[in-house]
């Protein structure tokens, strides 16, 4: 199996229904060859499946994201070019992830691998995400990355609640509901 059977498989999800997804996610789950080329796929801008890539990327991640510990360079270099919101919302759901893991309790290859500067380009990439016009789906998870990642940077958590307090004015009731909780939360600290 390679990038071309991977493409079409792509190719074949007709809409983005979950059942669609899964079949193609769980595709991957059972031959993890091709986790790379969904990887390169989800960067490839000018290849109309990098949307779908990235839909199957959040799926993988949820059941495997010890895979993505050997590619977190190619992925965080590459984050904030992602622009299109169909894709940046699974991408934020994946730092997420990547945030989730990093901090627990639980062992996690995250916690070996992640590095310094890769922690950096998520947070720059989550704040990016917050400041932009993006839907709430994206902010919530950029906000719970960042809420996350910000326990070991003081200044995250003030930039964070900064950001929050600005935006919740104009915002919709979904954002200032999740808002409400991350303020709670940072002013429990």
């Amino acid at each position: 199996m390679n990038k071309d059977f991977l493409i079409l498989q792509l190719n074949n999800i007709e809409n983005a229904k979950r059942v669609n997804r899964l079949r193609v996610a769980n595709l991957v789950i059972e031959n993890p060859e091709l986790f790379p080329f969904l990887l390169q796929l989800i960067f490839e801008f000018h290849n109309k499946t990098s949307v779908k890539a990235a839909w199957i990327l959040e799926l993988v991640c949820d059941k495997k994201l010890d895979w993505l510990a050997l590619y977190l360079n190619f992925f965080t270099e590459n984050i904030h070019k992602v622009k299109q919101d169909s894709c940046v919302r699974p991408i934020s759901k994946v730092c997420n992830f990547i945030a989730i893991a990093y901090t627990s309790k639980k062992v996690s290859l995250m916690k070996e691998t992640l590095t310094e500067n890769q922690i950096n380009t998520i947070i720059e990439t989550g704040f990016d995400w917050m400041i932009s016009n993006h839907k709430v789906a994206v902010k919530a998870y950029a906000m719970n990355a960042l809420l996350l990642l910000g326990k070991n940077y003081d200044w995250v958590h003030e930039e964070l609640q900064l950001i929050i307090q600005q935006n919740m004015v104009n915002e919709s009731p979904a954002y200032k509901a999740r808002g409400r909780m991350t303020l709670e939360l940072i002013n429990k600290k």
